[in-house]
């Protein structure tokens, strides 16, 4: 990428309090010749939107069949490791190894109880399975954290000053940027600007002008079946015809340490509310997502004793030609994004975080090859 910097910027915002944003701090501030704590600003709370609403899924070598981002998701997945190591993150955010399995949800109950399939654990019902299931990772290629408890471990370890507000604009003087003006509160002067908003990144002029980023809203609940002692540590990838002739349905369960099961799927393009307290989700989508988790097991039956935890959207941030966006935004010194990591935000956010402190503070990424990830390729585009 970029030459090393004379001298490493001293002052550092990080503009975005979800999970990019908040291992983009932790790396700044434990970089090992050059630690920088940075400020982070957040419109509204820390994880307040996907980063407190995703599934929290790792998966090391689901993405390989695309090189770079290959390399993102297995540098970020060894990451997740050390970090879970350093943050004791089995307790802290319920960081642990998974098994993970493909199950084809039938459309119609069976009129004869099923057998229970070796594969299926126990908890799921016998006739939650059209087919036999299929293996899709173990406890050494995948793994999950609860994204939320996760976002604010990491930020709190970084030592970040965290301000609630926010940001209107990036202040760019000369062609580089000088600080970012926050809403009541005037400019915040930084050396080293980091745009870490999520589908709200493309709020800005100057990213708008080089690159889109739109919003996908995905529907979630929570569920504490009624034996959390009960479910075991098996991640459910489904497929689910809810009628014949319907749309095939791509849910998936994961249980959490905490007892709790989360559910997720129902997803659609949808423009982005201004502010992430006002999200809601559609009443049809969380009704189909009960159905589809009582069909799962009767643990989740919400007649049968499983209680509501949540009932929740988010909005994943989604570009053009499907990679995330990391870098030095073209033409604006000192003014840096990443977004655009889609469904694998948790998952790629570490690696990001890292690959970014090392932009930032040495003038070279060196955990993972930014180029395919820079926003200029969007300048290569729009020229041609």
């Amino acid at each position: 990428m970029a030459s090393s910097p004379a001298q490493p910027p001293r002052r550092v915002v990080v503009c975005g309090g979800g999970v990019v944003g908040a291992c983009t701090a932790y790396f700044l501030s434990t970089h090992a010749a050059s630690p920088t704590v940075p400020t982070l600003v957040e419109k509204s709370a820390p994880a307040c939107a996907a980063s407190g609403k995703a599934g929290g899924f790792l998966a090391l070598d689901w993405s390989d069949s695309t090189p770079s981002l290959s390399a993102l998701a297995r540098a970020s997945f060894a990451l997740h490791g050390r970090l879970a190591a350093a943050l004791d993150g089995a307790t802290a955010y319920g960081f642990r190894p998974v098994n993970t399995l493909s199950i084809c949800l039938p459309s119609q109950l069976p009129a004869e109880p099923a057998s229970p399939h070796p594969l299926l654990p126990s908890w799921v019902d016998p006739s939650a399975s059209a087919a036999p299931p299929r293996v899709l990772g173990t406890p050494d290629t995948t793994a999950q954290v609860h994204p939320g408890l996760f976002t604010k471990a990491v930020l709190a370890a970084s030592g970040a000053e965290v301000v609630i507000g926010e940001v209107e604009r990036v202040v760019v003087r000369e062609g580089r940027v000088v600080g970012v003006d926050v809403k009541g509160r005037g400019v915040v002067e930084a050396d080293a600007v980091v745009l870490a908003l999520g589908p709200w990144s493309g709020r800005f002029e100057l990213v708008k002008e080089v690159f889109d980023v739109s919003g996908l809203k995905a529907h979630s609940i929570v569920l504490r079946p009624r034996n959390p002692d009960k479910i075991t540590p098996h991640c459910l990838f489904l497929s689910y015809q809810p009628e014949p002739g319907a749309k095939m349905l791509d849910p998936e369960v994961y249980p959490r340490p905490t007892g709790e099961v989360y559910i997720c799927g129902m997803s659609k393009d949808e423009d982005v509310p201004d502010d992430p307290a006002t999200i809601v989700g559609e009443p049809d989508s969380i009704a189909m997502l009960h159905k589809i988790a009582g069909r799962v097991s009767s643990q989740l039956k919400t007649g049968e004793g499983a209680e509501v935890v949540a009932e929740q959207a988010c909005y994943l941030p989604c570009t053009n030609d499907g990679l995330p966006v990391i870098g030095e935004m073209p033409e604006v010194k000192g003014c840096y994004v990443a977004t655009g990591h889609s469904c694998w935000g948790i998952l790629n956010a570490p690696a990001t975080g890292a690959a970014l402190a090392e932009l930032i503070l040495d003038g070279q990424a060196k955990i993972v090859d930014l180029a395919p990830f820079s926003p200029a390729r969007f300048l290569k585009k729009k020229s041609s």
